[in-house]
Formats: C-alpha cells, sequence, structure tokens
C-alpha cells in the first residue's frame, strides 16, 4: 500500500511585484495553514518523505506544516516538477519515486491537485482550495503502477474556520 497527501499551498499575497515563483503567503494563509495542519496531525498519519514545488508559497506552507507536524525539515525536499499546473509532470514525478517510502507528502498548485484528486481518487470535488489537503491510498507494491485509489481524508480550511 502507498499513500500521499496532497496540499495545495495555501492562500498568496498579490500585494508585492514579484513573479509567479516568488509569490509569498498572504496572512490569512498563514493562518490556514496552522489550522490544517493542526487538525491533520490529530490524524496521527505518519510521513517517510516531503516533497514541495521551488515556488515561495508553496516552501512557506510546506515549511510551516512540517513544523506543525514535528516532522524533520531535513527530510524536505524541493522538486522542480512538482511547480506544474496540469498535472502531468507531478504524475510522472509520483511514478519515478523510490518504492522504498509508502507514506508521502506533496505541496503543489492547482489545477494539477485537483485534477490528480480526482483521477487518482474515488471522490470527485470541483475544486481542491488553497490550503486544501487530501490523503489517497494506492493497493499497489510499485509507484510506477499508480492506478485509481481510494480517497481517504479530505480537510479544507473553510471547514475549521469559526
Amino acid at each position: 500500500m502507498k499513500k500521499i497527501v496532497f496540499v495545495r499551498h495555501a492562500k498568496s499575497s498579490w500585494k508585492y511585484d514579484v513573479n509567479d515563483l516568488d509569490r509569498p503567503l498572504k496572512n490569512s494563509g498563514i493562518i490556514d495553514v496552522n489550522l490544517v495542519s493542526k487538525k491533520f496531525k490529530s490524524s496521527d498519519f505518519s510521513l517517510e518523505n516531503v516533497f514541495t514545488s521551488p515556488a515561495k508559497r508553496a516552501l512557506e506552507t510546506c515549511d510551516i506544516f512540517v513544523k506543525n507536524l514535528d516532522f524533520d525539515d531535513k527530510k524536505i525536499k524541493i522538486i522542480e516538477q512538482l511547480y506544474d499546473f496540469g498535472g502531468y509532470k507531478v504524475i510522472d514525478f509520483i511514478k519515478s519515486l523510490d518504492n522504498n517510502y509508502n507514506n508521502i507528502m506533496i505541496f503543489g498548485h492547482n489545477h494539477a491537485l485537483t485534477s490528480i484528486v480526482n483521477t487518482y481518487g474515488n471522490m470527485v470535488i470541483d475544486n481542491l482550495p488553497t490550503c486544501g489537503l487530501a490523503v489517497l491510498e494506492f493497493d499497489i507494491d510499485y509507484w510506477k503502477d499508480l492506478v485509481q485509489g481510494q480517497t481517504l481524508l479530505m480537510i479544507f480550511p473553510r471547514d475549521l474556520r469559526d
């Protein structure tokens, strides 16, 4: 069995005149990351590795998440392929993973993550919102054999706000 936790980066700020890769998180995005990561921590999910897009908003989301999960930040790997909006590069990356990993987390972008969650999970959603989290489980031994799996958990920030 293989499991992937997909997390879309939190809400980013358009306040700064920077290129897309350098857009930071908005304050409300930081609040959402804390809400979602603390809720996810209560699910007692075991992680072996974390992969993130190089975009600043994804990296910042990842850093806060990892800190709140008490995960070793030295195990975070920045992967260029995860700066993908269509999903094909993300799928190629997943299929190339080391088969010794069984439980991983990926921080990325939309439309890629919504598409992947809908294609490979057994629940359809309109949109994986900013800082939305989805856990998918696959009955496979090798990542290259990725097929449709089961959606185990979804956490959306809007469901956690007072």
